[in-house]
């Protein structure tokens, strides 16, 4: 039928496997996160803390989850589009649940925006590896449904 979208969506089994593929990087790099995974509005489909994973942590991973959905773009590559514009700068950081450090991704299937994935708990480093893992892990499935 026209006029219609034609919507790819993250299943909730979809979301704990992707949250499996970020644990087991966080396992490999022998920290303990948390991971949040959203739909394209930024809403949660599923969330993980792993044990002795940070508490303040929690919601930092659902931010950059949500950031990352809200806007279509990892979280790292905020401060690069605002760092030379003072104004933006010093005022986009008071928007509520924005992040603009690393470890948030959209998650894009055939060039569409499904969801995103936010991990925190390890440096913005192994935050940004865990999540590449669930990304890579997508790429290798045909999970997508």
């Amino acid at each position: 039928m026209t006029g219609f979208l034609d919507e790819k969506r993250i299943s909730n089994e979809l979301a704990w496997k992707l949250i499996q593929a970020a644990q087991k990087k966080a396992e490999e790099l022998q920290i303990a996160v948390n991971i949040t995974v959203v739909d394209q509005g930024g809403n949660l489909i599923a969330f993980s803390r792993m044990d002795r994973a940070p508490i303040l942590s929690i919601k930092i991973s659902q931010n950059k989850a949500y950031s990352a959905a809200a806007f279509g773009i990892p979280t790292h590559e905020w401060y690069e589009q605002i760092k030379d514009e003072p104004s933006l700068k010093l005022g986009i950081v008071h928007t509520e649940n924005l992040v603009i450090f690393g470890g948030g991704y959209p998650i894009w299937v055939e060039g569409k925006l499904t969801g995103a994935i936010g991990v925190s708990g390890g440096t913005e480093e192994e935050d940004r590896l865990c999540c590449e893992a669930a990304l890579n892990f997508l790429r290798e499935s045909s999970s997508v449904k």
